[in-house]
């Protein structure tokens, strides 16, 4: 981030708009808000994720070959196959592994950042917005359910569109289990692809964000349990599951907010993520998902289909919930996590206006 001393401060017209409106009294309110609206930019990792979110909320994830998760993924694969191919496949290569992709990216990071300071600290300060806005892809979430619910009219087409998002078999899936899946991508991601990365930002700083992505890329590339990477990959899934840790509990209270205002079911949000919350192996993603099937009433997971083979799974939810879901499930569903995100959104900038002392 831009030290303040080297970051530009500029009051802007901001300012004599304030004097107009509250004079040279310092009353409590006149004295908060004049600090806000003069923003002499005194904290840039303010400025840095307001700027950021409403880049993400109008352009939504850029689409660009040197997109920093690529970068992340084209690095991982070079450690990767650079250990393996020294025999190294063990836990403690995992952990060199995730050392280096997490120290790389934040070292090049820093690197560019450090150049660009050098030419003009607005430069640095740019970097840093861009990467924020490259990183966080809170409204990319939406967009993929929204692309299913529009192709919902044709099956194959929505199949499609669902195979971007999970890893299950969507071939032969009809369309309640199109609508499942959907929504069950949706609540899981929510905490990981936006509460956790966005609270990073947040709480650590811009280096908070870009080692929470980095972990959740480890996670993406070498975290599974086959015969491969059940121990190389063990440190990138085990950070991610500690990075996701409070999040995803803390995932529930904003989903029975976002039930509450929308007027859903919020007690069946806090029942169901109490009772069901550990039917996935995940200690972190059953929280979010059994929230989100108790604020709509509706079953989740059930039979899922991995590769050709079928696990029967139960299903997620009281026997009287909704099973057959269809579009109007779905558009509940997109409602309930914009609605989460905006709350999640608050939450952050709100810690970051009470930390900056605003």
């Amino acid at each position: 981030m831009a030290n303040e001393s080297n970051f530009p401060k500029r009051r802007f017209c901001f300012a004599h708009v304030g004097s107009c409106f509250f004079g040279s009294r310092q009353t409590f309110a006149g004295h908060h808000v004049r600090k806000i609206l003069l923003f002499e930019v005194n904290h840039p990792d303010l400025a840095l994720i307001l700027v950021a979110c409403v880049a993400d909320a109008l352009f939504g994830d850029p689409v660009y070959s040197l997109h920093p998760v690529r970068m992340l993924g084209t690095w991982s694969l070079f450690w990767e196959r650079r250990l393996f191919r020294m025999g190294q496949t063990g836990y403690l290569a995992g952990i060199v592994h995730g050392v280096l992709v997490i120290g790389g990216a934040l070292m090049a990071w820093w690197g560019i950042r450090f150049g660009l300071q050098r030419v003009h600290p607005w430069a640095a300060w740019g970097w840093d917005v861009f990467l924020a806005y490259s990183l966080l892809c809170m409204r990319d979430l939406l967009v993929h359910g929204q692309r299913v619910l529009h192709a919902l009219h044709d099956l194959p087409a929505a199949r499609r569109q669902l195979a971007m998002l999970v890893g299950r078999d969507t071939a032969d899936l009809p369309r309640p289990d199109v609508v499942r899946a959907t929504i069950e991508s949706l609540a899981e991601n929510f905490t990981d692809g936006v509460l956790t990365p966005f609270w990073a930002l947040c709480l650590f700083g811009l280096p908070g964000l870009i080692v929470v992505k980095a972990v959740s890329g480890l996670d993406s590339m070498v975290g599974y349990k086959n015969a491969r990477y059940r121990r190389f990959g063990w440190f990138g899934a085990r950070a991610d599951d500690l990075a996701n840790w409070l999040p995803a509990r803390l995932s529930v209270p904003i989903i029975m907010a976002g039930a509450a205002l929308l007027g859903l079911y919020p007690r069946l949000a806090w029942h169901s993520a109490r009772r069901y919350h550990a039917m996935l192996a995940s200690p972190n993603s059953g929280w979010s998902e059994a929230a989100c099937a108790g604020a709509l009433r509706i079953r989740l997971l059930g039979p899922i289909r991995y590769g050709g083979t079928l696990a029967n799974q139960a299903f997620m939810g009281d026997a009287d919930w909704r099973h057959d879901l269809d579009a109007t499930d779905l558009r509940r569903a997109l409602r309930l996590i914009m609605v989460c995100i905006l709350l999640a959104s608050s939450c952050g900038v709100a810690g970051v206006l009470i930390r900056a002392g605003i």
